[in-house]
């Protein structure tokens, strides 16, 4: 059963019948969505609320969506979204290489969409435990949180790019080959492919920096380093 806390979700999409459907159906699992009918709108609701997602659609006017992501990305790891009438495969690896946490092509059962928003929601949590914080050097995991911190300096991971660092520093010194991380991530579109799992791995090596924790297995797939600092 979901909790009866009021998620807020912004839709920012050029179809009015859309949002409305899907703001009566969301509303059924405590999902509150604003709708947003331009990316000007959106741009402007994002910065007078507090979201926990975005649902963005890639045809919008005055600006594509994925130029949308591109900015909201700037300033927010807020989890995104993506919605898609063409549903390319080259338009879902475009989203995640952008900083998309998920893609939906259109049309779509809202009860998957539903699936995936709460997937991707950032759950409010208790004070952490000791238990809570892993520490691998000067990188330090708050897995309860949802937070990753370098020398004491927070690092914004989106949704999926905590999944996958929560994954592979699960079991240090494992290598995860790249159908085993496809499988594990959850709220992804499950037709993701190689490429798409090197972007994203790509992208969090690259807030990690200057530590080098997540290293290639050349043939196998990607392992997680266990030492203080890791650097290469």
């Amino acid at each position: 059963m979901y909790a009866c806390r009021m998620n807020p979700v912004l839709l920012i999409d050029d179809d009015t019948q859309l949002g409305e459907v899907l703001a009566e159906y969301m509303a059924g699992f405590s999902i509150k969505l604003h709708c947003a009918l331009t990316p000007a709108e959106g741009f402007a609701a994002v910065a007078a609320h507090k979201f926990e997602a975005v649902i963005l659609d890639v045809m919008l006017p005055d600006m594509n969506g994925f130029d949308v992501c591109r900015r909201l990305r700037e300033n927010s790891d807020i989890p995104i979204i993506m919605l898609s009438a063409r549903g390319d495969v080259t338009d879902r690896v475009v989203g995640l290489e952008i900083g998309a946490d998920d893609y939906m092509p259109k049309p779509f059962e809202p009860r998957e969409l539903v699936a995936r928003v709460l997937a991707n929601i950032k759950r409010p949590a208790r004070a952490p435990a000791a238990a809570d914080v892993e520490r691998f050097g000067t990188l330090e995991l708050n897995r309860l949180r949802r937070e990753v911190r370098i020398d004491n300096q927070d690092i914004g991971l989106t949704t999926m790019e905590f999944d996958l660092l929560a994954l592979l520093s699960d079991e240090p010194g494992r290598v995860f080959s790249r159908d085993e991380i496809i499988a594990h991530l959850k709220g992804t579109d499950q037709e993701l492919l190689t490429r798409s799992v090197d972007i994203l791995v790509s992208r969090v090596r690259a807030k990690l920096k200057p530590l080098t924790s997540i290293r290639t297995s050349h043939g196998a797939g990607y392992v997680f380093v266990d030492r203080a600092d890791a650097q290469s």
